[in-house]
C-alpha cells in the first residue's frame, strides 16, 4: 500500500500549492541583516533635492576616459546637477609610465581646452615607477613643474601610497612621509597649487569582522576592503604619516580627502584643523556619517565654513541628491543610497546660504588657481 504525505494532499484539496506555502513560511522567517530592508512608516515633510542650490564645484571627481570623452555630454549632465565646475583628479591615470601618463594627461588638457575649458579643471599625479632611484625626486619635481606648466591645477594623491601598492626600488613599502617624497610637497607649495590627498581607508576595515563592526555588511559584500590590524600597517600609523607631512609643509595647501577619515569624530578632527592651519577637507565619500549627527555636524560646517570644500568622488549623477537634501534641507529620517555603506537613516543639517557657499564653490575658488569666478554668484 502506498503512503501518502497528508499536508501536501491537504494543501492540494485547499487549494494551495506547495510552493506557495513554502515562499508564505519563508516570509514569515526572520531575515538575515542584508535582506532586511524596511519601509518606512514615518510621514514628515520630504524635500527631494535634485539640483543644487548654488552652483557648485566638485574637487573630488574621476574621469579615466577624458582624452578622447565627449566632455558636452558629461557637462550637460553637470548641467542637471547644476555643477559648475568639475575636478578631474585622475589627470595621468593609473598608469605608472611616465610617458604613458604625460600622454594621458596632455590629452586631458587638450580636451578640456577645445572643448570645455570653463567647466573642467584637471589634477596631475604622480609615477612612482622608479621611486628610490637616485633622480627620482629631481625628476619628479621637474615632471610637476611641467604639468603645471601645461595647464593642471593640482597634484592628487592615490590612496595607493601608504599601502603596499607602491614600493621603492628595493621592495619596501613607501610611507605617506617618505623623506624623498618631500621636494614635490615643497614645490606644490612654491607653484601654488593644492595637494588633495587620500590616505588609508574607513578605520572600521582593519578591525575585526563580528557582529560589533559597524561596516559589517560592506565587508561581506566587498572582501577586497578588509584589513588586518597591520596590513600594511595599523590605521593610526597611517595617519600619522599623513600628518607629518602637513606639519612639515606649513607653506603647502592640503586638500584631506573624506575629512581624513574623521567624520564619524569630528571632535578628533576639529582639533586636527586647529593644529594644521594648511589642511582643508572635502566631504567625497562620507555624507552619511554626517547625515546622522546633524546638529554635531552643522556646528562643524560653521565653526570651519572657510576650509571645507564640496567632493562626492565616485560619479553617479543620481547619487548628489543625498549630498543636497543633507546639507541644504531639515528633511528626517530619510535613506542612504547605498546600504551597505549606511543602513541607518539620515537627517539634513539645514546650512544658511553663506556657509553653503563657501562649501559649494567659495572655498574652491579660494585655493585652486585658474577657476573661473564668473560661473558663480558673489
Amino acid at each position: 500500500m502506498k503512503k501518502y504525505h497528508i499536508l501536501p494532499l491537504l494543501l492540494l484539496f485547499l487549494g494551495i500549492n506547495c510552493s506557495s506555502a513554502q515562499q508564505n513560511k519563508l516570509s514569515e522567517e526572520p531575515l538575515g541583516f542584508e535582506e532586511y530592508d524596511p519601509v518606512s512608516t514615518l510621514k514628515v515633510e520630504e524635500h527631494i533635492t535634485r539640483r543644487a542650490k548654488f552652483p557648485f564645484i566638485d574637487v573630488h571627481n574621476h574621469q579615466y576616459q577624458m582624452p578622447t570623452q565627449n566632455l558636452k555630454n558629461l557637462t550637460a549632465q553637470m548641467d542637471s546637477l547644476n555643477m559648475a565646475i568639475m575636478v578631474n583628479l585622475s589627470g595621468r591615470g593609473w598608469s605608472q609610465e611616465w610617458a604613458e601618463g604625460t600622454a594621458t594627461l596632455k590629452g586631458s588638457l587638450e580636451n578640456v581646452a577645445k572643448n570645455e575649458p570653463k567647466r573642467i579643471a584637471v589634477f596631475t599625479n604622480l609615477q612612482f615607477k622608479g621611486f628610490g632611484e637616485k633622480d627620482w625626486t629631481a625628476r619628479a619635481v621637474k615632471q610637476l613643474e611641467e604639468d603645471v606648466k601645461m595647464g593642471a591645477k593640482g597634484l592628487k594623491i592615490y590612496k595607493s601610497l601608504g599601502f603596499s601598492g607602491i614600493k621603492d626600488d628595493k621592495g619596501n613599502r613607501v610611507a605617506v612621509s617618505d623623506p624623498r617624497l618631500q621636494g614635490v610637497w615643497q614645490k606644490c607649495g612654491q607653484l601654488g597649487i593644492p595637494v588633495l590627498i587620500h590616505t588609508a581607508d574607513v578605520p572600521s576595515f582593519w578591525d575585526p569582522m563580528d557582529r560589533y563592526n559597524e561596516r559589517w555588511l560592506e565587508l561581506k559584500t566587498h572582501p577586497g576592503r578588509r584589513r588586518g590590524a597591520n596590513d600594511p600597517v595599523p590605521f593610526d600609523s597611517l595617519i600619522a604619516e599623513q600628518h607629518a607631512i602637513f606639519r612639515n609643509n606649513p607653506k603647502t595647501t592640503f586638500i584631506n580627502a573624506h575629512m581624513g577619515w574623521y567624520p564619524n569624530n569630528l571632535k578628533k578632527l576639529d582639533s586636527l584643523m586647529t593644529v594644521f592651519p594648511n589642511m582643508y577637507v572635502e566631504i567625497g565619500a562620507v555624507i552619511a556619517e554626517l547625515g546622522r549627527q546633524p546638529r554635531n555636524a552643522k556646528k562643524f560646517f560653521t565653526k570651519y565654513q572657510d576650509r571645507v570644500l564640496f567632493g562626492k568622488d565616485s560619479w553617479v549623477p543620481s547619487e548628489y541628491t543625498t549630498y543636497f537634501r543633507v546639507l541644504e534641507t531639515e528633511d528626517e529620517y530619510f535613506p542612504y543610497h547605498k546600504k551597505y555603506h549606511a543602513f541607518w537613516r539620515m537627517y539634513g543639517m539645514g546650512l544658511p546660504d553663506e556657509v553653503l557657499k563657501k562649501l559649494y564653490y567659495k572655498n574652491a575658488l579660494k585655493i585652486i588657481p585658474g577657476l573661473d569666478k564668473s560661473l558663480f554668484p558673489e
